[in-house]
């Protein structure tokens, strides 16, 4: 199977957190549906939440109650793997016959990751990636992933992976995910800006890709009732711009206008192959005896527990 029909849903997170995110997301099930989608991309943090404007309390050299107060809240509004949020993800992706990729605040622990997951509707959760390095103030209140969870899964339509939001600006993650033969670049985000597109039309060049951006759309601050210093009261706050990119650069749906939707295109991995004919930048156009790039997939526990009484057993 080389033809797919692969989607963005451009939706932002409720207000009133991610039980009414989740029905908002749902309520689409029939569109989604109905366009027999092969795969649907959800935007970074839509469950969960994504806090622009926020600064947690923090200043430098200390940090306020109330900024632990919000941290706490929002704790409260990330998602478990084995919670209800990603249960009914799966339900829907099983009713749907669609394979979804959907951006969240995974808990793990007493951390919180921004995460990618891939939801099959045979299996349900089979992957997940956690983005390797939130950017700015992010890192207040996200933990980073590691080499453990950069996966690119096999479907019938083609192998899928994951870069999250500014982490699609970094050159040698790029590169592994190429290596692992990446047919469609999913893009989960809230960078709504005119550069941003221009970027994700770039990676989908430089890889020979297809490419889904799909990105958070959030109103005002006024209309949501939140605080955002210095942004503007009625400027939107997360403003879309999702779009679909063809392996040679070219926009094939989007850029979506300031609204929550669905953007979907046809596509042909069959393509994939006269993309790269001139420049596969893993392959043919590398230059491995100059250049050579080590992946570290181990994963990084903070504490690893071992059994001292087999350490200590005698060889036989």
């Amino acid at each position: 199977m080389t033809k797919a029909t692969i989607a963005a849903l451009q939706i932002g997170s409720h207000p009133e957190r991610k039980a009414a995110t989740l029905d908002k997301i749902l309520s689409y099930e029939r569109e989604i549906a109905g366009a027999d989608l092969d795969l649907l991309v959800l935007p970074e943090a839509v469950l969960g939440g994504y806090p622009k404007g926020s600064d947690f309390g923090t200043r430098l050299g200390y940090r306020l109650p109330e900024g632990r107060d919000a941290f706490a809240k929002y704790y409260g509004n990330a998602v478990d793997l084995d919670g209800p949020e990603v249960g009914a993800l799966a339900d829907l992706a099983k009713r749907c016959g669609t394979t979804i990729v959907a951006g969240v605040i995974e808990r793990g622990g007493n951390s919180l990751f921004c995460t990618a997951l891939f939801i099959t509707p045979e299996e349900g959760l089979v992957a997940k990636h956690r983005k390797l390095m939130p950017t700015g103030s992010e890192r207040l209140v996200w933990g980073l992933g590691d080499g453990s969870t950069m996966p690119v899964i096999d479907t019938p339509f083609g192998r899928i992976g994951a870069a999250i939001c500014w982490e699609n600006h970094m050159p040698l993650f790029r590169t592994a995910m190429y290596a692992k033969g990446v047919d469609i670049w999913c893009a989960p985000t809230v960078d709504h800006r005119d550069v941003w597109r221009s970027s994700m039309r770039h990676i989908a060049h430089e890889g020979r890709c297809f490419l889904v951006s799909a990105c958070q759309y959030q109103p005002s601050p006024a209309a949501l009732g939140v605080e955002a210093d210095g942004w503007g009261e009625d400027r939107d706050l997360i403003a879309g711009g999702s779009m679909i990119a063809g392996p040679l650069g070219d926009v094939l749906a989007g850029s979506v206008a300031a609204e929550e939707g669905l953007i979907t295109s046809e596509i042909d991995t069959a393509d994939l192959a006269k993309a790269r004919y001139d420049f596969d930048v893993v392959g043919h156009y590398s230059r491995p005896d100059i250049f050579q790039l080590n992946v570290d997939e181990t994963a990084r526990p903070g504490v690893r527990f071992s059994d001292r009484d087999t350490e200590d057993a005698p060889e036989d």
